[in-house]
């Protein structure tokens, strides 16, 4: 029997789908024999009560999550997120750097320094990398701060939006698609394939129309083995230049070809949505975090 902590913070809670699931977590370690509690920021200084640590919270450097994963990690607890993990795919500047150096297809990627935003460079990237473009903050999440561009006024306007948060910003070409793959991976193997489906008047995953409503995509459940086993391996590529942890990998479908679009450390899994064709997720998650042998492909 092993104590098992979910890290969490009632801000991050979303959806129902998102609390149900963490039920769904708690529920399946009691019928495994182990306990499981919920804890929360004033929790932190009893971390080392517990064998293994999950977190369920925005994962970043600056926040608690992070000192969770830190104080898992210096005191020899089995944790997800690794700091590693976070480290690298709370910065995209940082995550497509290991990306290219492994050559994993993803979108015509660059990056841009605060003094080199200018009519004239915008130009080039629109030659070179075609219109529209998007423009990502490194420090992004859920859509934010990721917005298409389609002239040189617009690249300058969204640029010095971006730069006050980051000294440099991601221009990326962009490929159009009604919806992305999303693949969970966790040590190496996937434990979730699913489709998201963007709102027709949407873009990107998470979109809003003109008067600001939410354009949220629509989540459909795959099975694993039934999908291109192209999309397998390039996602398991991407996974593998970042660790061996729990990620959601975001690829696009072009002609028979998959781009990786971004490479997410603490991806959702919320219940009815990426457990729709893997109900034993919760279960993998479980035994990985006891150290056990799990499922997966």
């Amino acid at each position: 029997m092993a104590k098992i902590a979910i890290f969490t913070e009632r801000s991050t809670l979303r959806m129902a789908a998102e609390l149900n699931s963490l039920f769904n977590f708690r529920q399946v370690a009691l019928e495994l024999g182990h306990n499981l509690d919920f804890i929360f920021k004033d929790d932190i200084k009893y971390l080392k009560n517990y064998d293994a640590i999950f977190i369920r919270a925005l994962t970043d450097p600056l926040n608690n999550s992070y000192v969770v994963s830190r104080m898992a990690e210096l005191n020899g607890i089995r944790v997800i997120d690794k700091s590693s993990d976070i480290r690298i795919c709370s910065d995209k500047v940082n995550m497509y750097s290991h990306l290219q150096k492994a050559n994993v297809p993803h979108p015509s990627t660059a990056f841009l320094k605060i003094d080199e935003l200018s009519i004239e460079n915008a130009r080039d990237f629109f030659e070179s990398q075609g219109i529209p473009l998007v423009l990502k903050a490194p420090n992004s999440s859920f859509s934010a701060y990721v917005e298409k561009v389609s002239t040189p006024d617009e690249f300058l306007k969204i640029g010095k939006k971006f730069f006050r948060r980051a000294d440099i910003i991601i221009v990326q070409q962009y490929l159009p698609s009604r919806f992305d793959w999303r693949v969970v991976l966790l040590d190496r193997k996937v434990i979730s394939v699913v489709k998201y489906i963007m709102d027709p008047n949407a873009w990107k995953i998470v979109d809003h129309d003109h008067d600001g409503k939410i354009l949220q995509c629509t989540v459909e459940g795959m099975d694993i083995d039934k999908v291109n086993p192209k999309l397998i391996e390039t996602a398991l590529a991407a996974g593998n230049c970042i660790g061996d942890g729990l990620y959601g990998v975001d690829l696009k479908e072009v002609d028979n070809d998959f781009y990786v679009i971004e490479v997410n450390d603490n991806p959702n899994i919320d219940q009815g949505l990426e457990d729709q064709k893997s109900p034993l997720i919760y279960e993998w998650i479980i035994n990985y975090l006891v150290g056990q042998d799990f499922g997966g492909l």
